[in-house]
């Protein structure tokens, strides 16, 4: 009886394709990151210098840290958003932008003049940065557990907290188009600031907002 029950339930059984989990990934954090950039546009503005701050390599390094943040944490959900994933070797891959960066400000800090040092890491808007990066960090955090939300993680804080630090660089990306600051320092500091505080945020509403 239970072999002919199991064999009724599983013979319109599809095949999920391959994809489709990066899929729906890619979906939640892409939309979510296309809503705060309209946001910086509408609330803060982009940079009226735009034009000149893309021929300097500082602006391109924020923009390609914060990606490559999204790009990575995206990545790690895609493994922990199925049943028992494990996602620790990718985990490793998401130090590697930390670490460069942190490299590239010591190397900055110690090329600058003592009195230029401070300047370099509070520049003029340390006190607002984590702040903004947290608030445009939410459209793409939310998308995300709109993702999450169905599939099947099994391990929620970690899955929480790696989904949150992708939304921390997607909404630090956002903020980035903003942001006159062009120092190392800065960037390792106050942005990073904002995209772990996004990554403790998720780590706390992971277990009730990604529960199945």
């Amino acid at each position: 009886m239970s072999d002919e029950l199991i064999e009724r339930l599983s013979r319109d059984l599809k095949p999920v394709p391959r994809l489709a989990v990066a899929r729906r990934l890619a979906i939640g954090l892409g939309v979510g990151a296309v809503v705060s950039a309209v946001l910086t546009r509408a609330t803060l503005g982009f940079r009226p210098d735009m034009t000149e701050a893309m021929g300097e390599a500082m602006f391109w390094v924020k923009l390609a840290y914060t990606a490559a943040i999204a790009g990575l944490g995206c990545w790690i959900v895609e493994r922990l958003a199925r049943p028992a994933g494990d996602a620790r070797r990718r985990t490793i891959w998401l130090l590697l932008p930390f670490a460069a960066v942190a490299m590239l400000a010591a190397w900055q800090l110690m090329q600058a003049a003592p009195g230029e040092r401070m300047h370099k890491i509070m520049g003029g808007s340390a006190d607002a940065c984590p702040w903004c990066v947290l608030l445009f960090a939410t459209p793409p955090m939310l998308g995300l557990v709109w993702a999450v939300r169905g599939l099947a993680p099994t391990r929620l804080r970690l899955t929480g907290a790696m989904l949150g630090l992708a939304a921390g660089g997607a909404g630090a990306a956002a903020y980035a188009l903003h942001c006159d600051e062009m120092t190392a320092p800065f960037l390792a500091v106050w942005y990073t600031l904002g995209i772990l505080g996004a990554g403790a945020i998720g780590a706390l509403v992971g277990p009730r907002a990604l529960r199945w």
